[in-house]
């Protein structure tokens, strides 16, 4: 059951953030779409691969939120992710592809488990669709002939890099974007982690 929205709530999601120099790429990318195709929104949050959907969650329970996703990350050892080119989702959405994987698949399937059953949230996938891991660079305010012309160009580009994830991020919207609150260490080695400044 989602429950009603109270002020203490805030949104939150969780994610995979590349490593450098990925995540600086990614970035420019983003950049360019808002320069040579008017769509800025992808710049409301760092470069990510969404794990879980956003969800509202109470502010004041935030480090009990943060420990139980450290207790979950414990279980699963770092994820290899290989990035493949740009795809899209039209009419509207462009990112950079990620090649399918059981490892990541697991991953975000496992999560959405706990997820239901430890913190009683239902939302893992957008309108309940599959998994489709990619790394958004435009997407809401591009505006669908815009969007044509923008795939013609990045279907002929090539974008390939893959990266060892060891670690999950939580992200929260502070009003106008999203940041990092922590990053979580996959694996056994995870330590509890402490909120960023």
């Amino acid at each position: 059951m989602i429950s009603k929205h109270h002020e203490k709530d805030k949104q939150y999601f969780v994610a995979i953030i590349p490593p450098s120099p990925i995540v600086e790429e990614a970035h420019s990318l983003k950049e360019y779409f808002r320069d040579n195709y008017r769509s800025k929104a992808a710049l409301n949050s760092p470069p990510h691969i969404t794990l879980h959907m956003p969800f509202l969650w109470n502010e004041q329970k935030e480090n009990h939120l943060v420990k139980k996703i450290g207790e979950f990350a414990q279980r699963f050892d770092p994820v290899k992710v290989c990035l493949d080119n740009f795809s899209s989702f039209p009419p509207r959405v462009i990112f950079i592809a990620v090649t399918e994987s059981d490892a990541l698949d697991a991953l975000q399937k496992e999560l959405h488990r706990f997820f239901k059953r430890e913190l009683d949230i239902f939302n893992a996938n957008y309108k309940d669709r599959p998994f489709h891991p990619h790394l958004t660079l435009a997407f809401r305010d591009l505006k669908p002939a815009i969007y044509k012309t923008a795939m013609e160009e990045f279907s002929g580009k090539e974008f390939k890099a893959e990266f060892m994830a060891d670690k999950i991020a939580i992200l929260k919207h502070d009003g106008k974007q999203w940041n990092v609150l922590t990053e979580i260490q996959l694996g056994s080695n995870y330590a509890p982690p402490t909120a960023h400044t």
